[in-house]
Order: C-alpha cells, then sequence, then structure tokens
C-alpha cells in the first residue's frame, strides 16, 4: 500500500510539473527565427520522436534539457532527412546540438528510455531554425517599401544592422529564459523528492526511537516489580 501511495505521489508530481512548464509549449520567434519548446513525459522503456522541417542553407540549433525522472538521463539521437545519423547521446541529462547549414526535408529528433524500465521521464526540448533565405527576403522587401525623400539621409544598412542585433538578443534572451524555467522545473522535482526521503527516514527514526523507549520502561518497571516479589 505505502508503494501505491509513493508511485501515485511521483506520478502526480510528474503532472503537476508538466502543468507547470506548458507555457514552454509552441512558441514562434519573431522575424525568420522560428522556435519550438516542447514538455512532454517520455514513458519507460519507450522511445519518442518529433520532426523537425527545414529549408536549405538554414540554421537549426537543438536543446533538450531531462526535467524529472529517475537518474534525470535519456538518449537523444538526431537524424538528417536522408536517414544519416547526426547525433547520438546515450545516458545523458541535457545536450546542445547545432546543425549548420541544414537541407531541404524533415529532420528526426528521438528521445529514448529504453534502458529504464520503471521511471519515465519529464523531457524539454527548444529547436530554434534561423533561416537565412527569409531574412534577407524580408530586408530586401523592407527596403522596396523606403521610398520617401525624407528616408534618403538615414543610413539604411546601420538602422537594419541594429535591428538585426536587438532581434538577435531577445531570440538568445527567450531561449535563456525558457532554459532556466526548465531549471527550475527540475530543482522543484529535487526539492519535493528529497523531502519526501526526509520525512519518510525521520518518521522511521522517530517511530524506532519510541519503541525503543516503551521497551526501556517497561523493562525497568518489570525489573522493580521482580525485585519487589523477591524481597517479600
Amino acid at each position: 500500500m505505502h508503494c501505491h501511495q509513493s508511485m501515485m505521489t511521483a506520478s502526480a508530481q510528474l503532472c503537476l510539473l508538466a502543468y507547470l512548464t506548458l507555457t514552454l509549449g509552441l512558441t514562434l520567434g519573431l522575424g525568420p527565427n522560428k522556435n519550438m519548446g516542447f514538455t512532454f513525459l517520455l514513458p519507460a522503456g519507450s522511445t519518442e520522436c518529433f520532426y523537425q522541417k527545414t529549408a536549405m542553407n538554414d540554421s537549426m540549433e537543438v536543446e533538450y534539457q531531462v526535467i524529472a525522472g529517475s537518474g534525470l538521463d535519456v538518449g537523444f539521437i538526431l537524424l538528417s532527412p536522408t536517414g544519416h545519423r547526426l547525433v547520438s547521446d546515450f545516458r545523458r541529462s541535457d545536450g546542445i546540438h547545432t546543425v549548420d547549414p541544414t537541407v531541404d526535408g524533415d529532420y528526426r529528433l528521438c528521445f529514448d528510455n529504453n534502458f529504464s524500465k520503471m521511471s519515465e521521464k519529464m523531457v524539454f526540448f527548444e529547436v530554434v531554425i534561423n533561416s537565412l533565405n527569409s531574412k534577407n527576403g524580408g530586408q530586401d522587401d523592407w527596403l522596396d517599401t523606403v521610398t520617401s525623400d525624407s528616408m534618403v539621409d538615414y543610413k539604411m544598412e546601420d538602422i537594419r544592422a541594429r535591428m538585426d542585433s536587438v532581434h538577435r538578443h531577445l531570440e538568445k534572451s527567450h531561449q535563456v529564459q525558457a532554459m532556466l524555467r526548465a531549471f527550475e522545473a527540475r530543482d522543484r522535482y529535487l526539492l519535493e523528492d528529497n523531502l519526501w526521503r526526509v520525512s519518510f527516514w525521520s518518521c522511521v527514526n522517530l517511530s524506532v526511537m519510541l519503541t525503543v523507549a516503551v521497551v526501556q520502561i517497561y523493562t525497568l518497571r518489570r525489573l522493580f516489580v521482580n525485585t519487589k516479589q523477591v524481597r517479600t
């Protein structure tokens, strides 16, 4: 019964963490960058795969983090659209991988938990796509719209460079905030798990101490009773 309740408590904690990290869900970046962040439960003894479509000469960055689960480790495989294995991680808690440049097609991201037969894992991963073709096209369209003579004196290249710099900093801030939320969720899980262990063993130690105290008192009382009977 106690083990069943412990498993139910662990599952409830994982579900709670999944709810708290849903804000990491699917998001769209500004401008040409395409960001996707996702948190999911990876069952014990199973493999989950996701697909990311890219175009020629794009840049793709994949970052993953195990938030909860026994061992805090998973296997990770990144396959190209042609089936070539680009990345292969075994039993790692986190990782960052970059593909530059990409090719046309769907890249496959697989998370493996076959080595764990009892514990499910909660995994957060984020994919950032930087489309250079779309970026250049958007800049040319923006320049074409500037036809007013009052804008001639502005240095368009400087303005564009500053806007690109601000955009990159915003994207980087978004990635850092997403990873900090993932770290916070993992730390919360570890604290709750350690709190349960500390509370359990504290109760066990207290029960043992009370039992020893009762046994000692009973033994002393029996000793005095036997001494009185011998004297009489």
